[in-house]
Order: structure tokens, then sequence, then C-alpha cells
């Protein structure tokens, strides 16, 4: 990779990593505020909405985002008539929400929903102002205005959110925050960024746009069904709470993963689809992706895992213990995430939006199959069913570009191998810390820095490449610095 195009990745990926990293600490923290105050069935009632917004979140977009920024040659006229038309889209999703809202509570026997789905879903219209932006802030490498907006919508949605929730209003806490967010976040980046819609339309220009788009879409449209319909399916068949558990679990792993991965990939695509035609520079971005991403993960996640009991009884209390297992089973399922990323941001910067249709398909497909041989076992059950379609997925996900970049998944495990054992091997040390029958508070304040200081160091005894990498790395940003 040229030293230029390396330090303009290096440099926006600071800038979406800082934005990600601030915006999820204030979101963790008031998610620990609000569990706190708020009984798990809150979070249930929320969860169960939120497997209808997301998907029409998908058709929000219509996959011309990722058109926007993948086509060379974009201009106001593109973006212009993209935002006409998700906005009109958004307007038309809104209505179906509220329409259908009476249906969706009827679903879950629970009459109480209809008013917050009618609430939470004004988020879908707000999304059409938004996608476009986003777009152009992605397509032009300014990932410093999502510092700005993505902060100061978390940061007023967090005092909104906890204040009701402390005022007594229960799951319209959560309703607020998360409308609040959307709609402040919005509202800054509409003043920070300078492009505005023109008026010009092009129903050619969206077609073309349209060609690439239906087929992320589609795909979009099948991974967000297939990793919520486990939600609607403990919704239904289970309980509010057992949902509550189960994505309890998931958030502090996904928390995690939001803040490196997003980053990684909101960066990379934009960068490798500025180098499409060179297939060799596509894939030394994809290995040092995977590469990079997966040392600073792996250690997070098996901290996480084998910390999980002392962290949720410090954090969360110990009323919600039961989802400690599923904390587990996702950090391990999402360390295996660089691969997944990078895997298919290549595929996409390269324009084979054929392939990764193929891809969801095949994946969806085991997935699914996974899911409703387990689903009559328990929720526990179909958390690992979970897992391990992340394996079979991994495996689909790189087969592309055995042909695409010559770079197959057995060199890509090969790559990962190290830190995923390095971090194995710390998790183990931290772990024995439990021996010491001391506090929970006064263990996790010993298990943190030890792990790090563990896995760092052994880092350096044994010159792994991609801690070798991050360092110097770090050493040119803090000349640069030095020298400004």
């Amino acid at each position: 990779m040229a030293k230029s195009d390396r330090n303009s990745v290096l440099s926006n990926f600071i800038w979406r990593f800082a934005e990600r990293c601030g915006a999820q600490l204030v979101t963790f923290i008031v998610s620990i505020v609000l569990a706190r105050i708020l009984a798990p069935e809150d979070y249930g009632q929320i969860a169960l909405i939120t497997v209808f917004t997301t998907i029409m979140q998908v058709f929000a977009d219509s996959g011309l985002g990722l058109a926007l920024i993948q086509k060379k040659d974009a201009d106001d006229l593109d973006f212009s008539s993209v935002f006409y038309f998700n906005f009109a889209v958004c307007l038309v999703l809104y209505a179906v929400m509220f329409v259908a809202a009476p249906f969706i509570a009827n679903f879950y026997k629970d009459t109480t929903l209809t008013p917050i789905i009618r609430v939470i879903s004004l988020t879908i219209v707000i999304s059409g102002v938004k996608g476009i932006q986003q777009s152009y802030v992605s397509r032009n490498m300014l990932f410093k205005r999502f510092f700005f907006s993505t902060l100061g919508g978390t940061i007023f949605s967090a005092f909104l959110g906890i204040g009701l929730a402390y005022a007594g209003f229960g799951v319209w806490a959560i309703v607020a925050q998360q409308l609040s967010n959307t709609a402040i976040d919005t509202l800054i980046l509409w003043l920070t960024v300078k492009w505005r819609p023109k008026r010009m339309f092009s129903w050619q220009r969206l077609k073309g746009l349209l060609s690439f788009g239906w087929k992320m879409l589609v795909s979009s449209l099948l991974d967000t069904i297939y990793n919520n319909i486990r939600s609607l399916i403990i919704g239904k068949m289970y309980s509010s709470s057992d949902l509550a558990y189960y994505n309890q679990g998931k958030q502090f792993p996904n928390t995690i993963v939001n803040n490196i991965n997003s980053s990684i990939d909101s960066v990379l695509l934009p960068s490798m689809a500025s180098a499409q035609d060179d297939r060799a520079r596509v894939k030394s971005m994809t290995r040092r992706s995977i590469k990079t991403s997966t040392y600073i993960m792996a250690p997070l996640m098996m901290g996480l895992a084998f910390c999980a009991k002392t962290i949720v009884q410090v954090v969360l209390t110990d009323k919600w213990l039961p989802c400690v297992p599923f904390l587990r089973i996702f950090c391990i399922t999402y360390m295996f995430y660089p691969i997944h990323t990078a895997n298919l941001n290549a595929i996409k910067a390269m324009g084979r939006s054929d392939y990764f249709l193929k891809l969801e398909i095949a994946k969806k497909i085991v997935g699914l199959g996974l899911l409703f041989s387990t689903m009559w076992f328990g929720v526990l059950a179909m958390a690992y069913s979970l897992l391990v379609n992340s394996v079979l997925s991994q495996i689909i996900n790189s087969w592309p570009n055995r042909k695409l970049l010559n770079y197959g998944y057995l060199e890509q495990l090969k790559d990962i191998l190290p830190g995923i054992s390095l971090a194995v091997f710390m998790g183990f040390c931290v772990s024995l810390t439990g021996l010491l029958h001391l506090s929970n508070g006064i263990t996790l304040l010993i298990q943190i820095p030890f792990g790090a200081a563990v896995y760092i160091g052994m880092s350096a005894v044994l010159h792994l490449e991609s801690y070798e990498y991050l360092l110097d790395m770090v050493r040119q940003l803090l000349k640069k610095i030095v020298k400004k």
C-alpha cells in the first residue's frame, strides 16, 4: 500500500474509531444505568419492536448508499436522485409501520406495543435524510464529520434517556433515547456537511445505481432478517425476559466489535473501491485488515468471555446473570468478524454484487437450517447454532476471493492464528486471578491490566507481525503530531 494511501486510511480510521469509541462508550454507560433502573421486560419490549424497525431500515437505504460509494464518477445528479427516492421510500415505510403497529402488537399479545411502534418508527423517516449524507461523507473520506454528529446525538440522548428513566417513564425512556439520538445525529450531520440535494432527478441514473444496489439490498435484507429472526422466535416462543437476556449478552461484545469493525468497514470500502482495478493492492488491503483487526479484537473478546460472570455482577448486578452464557457465545462469534468484513468489502469494492448476493443466499440457507433445528431446544441452543453458522459463514465469505484475489480461507486462518492463540492464552491467565477469591470489583481491576500486560508483553517477545505493524503506525502518527 502506498504511503499516502496508508496515511489517508490511518487518519480516517482514527477519526472513525474515535467517533465509534466515544459514541459506544456513552451508549454503554447509559445502557448500564438504564439496565440498573429498568426491568428486563422493558428491554424485551424494545427488542421485539427492533426486529421490525431494523428490517425497515434496510429498505430505507435500498442499497443505493453503497452504490454511490462504489461508483467511480458519482456526481450531484446521482446523489440528488438517490436522496429524493430514498426519502419517498422512507415515508411509505413509516406509513406501513404505522398501520401495521396493532397487528404486530397482537402477534406478541401485547397491546401496549402499538404506540411504542408508531413513535420509534419515526427513526425510519429521519434515516431518509441521514443516509445520503453518510454516503457523501464516506465517499469523500470526511470521517471527522461523523465524530461530531454521532457524539452530539449520543450525549444528548443519554441525558434524555436517563432523566426519563429516573422519572419513572419505563420503556418510553429507551424510546426517547433512540429517537433523539438519530434526530440530533442527523441534524448535526446536515449542518456540518456542505452537500445539499439539488433540484434535479434522473431515473436513468437511478436505474444504473439500482443495478448494483438491488443486489446489495436483497443481500442486506437477507442478512438483517436472518440476524433478527432469532429475536422474533424467542419473543414468540419464549418470554420477553429470555429475549432481554439474549440481547444483553450480545450487547457487551457487540459494543466492542462495532467500535473496531464499523470503523474499519467504513474506511476500508471506499479505499478498496478506489483501487478496484489493482487486485494485488486490494489483496494487500484485505490481508492487512484481517490480520490487524483480528489482533486487536481477539484479546478483547477472549478477555470478556473469560471474565463474563464477574463483569455482569459488577456492571449489571445479579439480576442479569442469566445473560452470561450468551455473552460468552457471542464473544467467540464476534472474534472472527474481521474475516467476514474484509472479504465482503473486497467483493463489494470490486463491484461483484452478484457474488455478494449468492453468498448471502448460501449462508442464510445454512443458518436457517441450523436455527430451525435448534429452536425447539431452548434459547441457549439457538445461540450455539449461531456460533456454528458463523464458522461456516467464514468459509463461504472467503470462497470467491480464492479466485478474485488469490487469498483463500486457509491462508486467512494462518494470518489470524497467532493473534487468536495468544488471546486464548491471555484469557486463561486472566481467569486464574479468580483463584485469589477477592471481591468482584477488585478482581476485575486486576484482570484488565494483567490481561493487557500478558498480551502486549508476549506479542513483543514473540515479535508478532501485527503488533510490530501497529507499533510502527503509532510511532509514525506520533512523529506527525510532533512535527505539527
